[in-house]
């Protein structure tokens, strides 16, 4: 069964990644925290997953330890209420480092185009939203941009919705299938707003009409199962939280403004 067979499947890839065989292959260097690959078997399916073991989450200040895999599990959760596919299939299983979070892998087409990223401020592509402005060790004026799309205008409602505190670019995956991916979501969920994001573009336009109804379904389903699936990875204080940001949401109707007192922009932003 191929990764994309699986992503048709959600009960199969679920069970792949709570109960296949997980034999680690290597880490990713760049993360801050422990980021393993692995490869998951189970019968004759298999597939490749990012493995989050909570004894290599680094310590920060503003979130409790040991629940950043919590959180990554969380977010999948919403994903999946919504309905958007936008968070890999995500689930808390034990591993060889622990506990941990596992969620499926997805690897990116080699002529997948970019959707964000540093482009020279003269020439920004059409559809294409400027977020903030920069300069190379030359002096030579860029924009930091992103494209005018509805799927990732998708994925910055759900990131306001999680209030994740670190959109970057290089969170930002295409999958096989075309579907627009966000991956990293170990920093959501605070009580306080701290939604930092390079998908900026939209800020203070109306949301999208199927984004509402998005919104007004999560607010039902957070007082039946999806509450009490977060119950398992969130405090009583952040799933209110959650429920005051949708409902905030909603009553404005509009993509969130970046914010004055938290800074508005993750580093580095790529």
């Amino acid at each position: 069964m191929t990764s994309v067979e699986l992503h048709r499947d959600g009960a199969a890839v679920l069970r792949l990644l709570r109960d296949g065989d997980l034999a680690l292959e290597g880490r990713l260097v760049d993360a801050s925290n422990t980021t393993l690959r692995a490869e998951l078997t189970l019968d004759t399916a298999t597939a490749r997953c990012v493995y989050k073991p909570v004894r290599g989450e680094r310590p920060l200040w503003d979130f409790p330890d040991g629940t950043l895999a919590g959180r990554e599990v969380a977010a999948y959760l919403v994903s999946a209420a919504i309905g958007w596919d936008l968070v890999p299939p995500t689930v808390l299983r034990d591993g060889p480092l622990g506990p941990g979070s596992c969620q499926l892998w997805i690897d990116e087409p080699a002529d997948a185009e970019p959707l964000v990223g540093f482009v020279p401020a003269d020439a920004v592509p059409p559809r294409w939203l400027p977020v903030a402005a920069a300069r190379d060790d030359d002096g030579t004026a860029y924009a930091l941009a992103h494209a005018d799309d509805p799927r990732l205008a998708r994925l910055a409602v759900l990131d306001a919705v999680i209030n994740n505190a670190d959109r970057k670019g290089g969170h930002v995956l295409t999958g096989p299938d075309d579907r627009v991916h966000g991956v990293d979501h170990g920093v959501s969920f605070h009580v306080e707003g701290k939604l930092r994001t390079v998908l900026w573009g939209w800020a203070g336009r109306e949301l999208p009409a199927d984004a509402l109804a998005a919104l007004a379904s999560l607010t039902t389903q957070l007082g039946g199962e999806l509450g009490e699936e977060l119950a398992e990875h969130l405090t009583i204080a952040e799933i209110a939280a959650l429920g005051t940001r949708i409902d905030r949401l909603r009553e404005v109707g509009c993509f969130p403004p970046p914010s004055q007192e938290w800074p508005a922009m993750p580093w580095p932003p790529i």
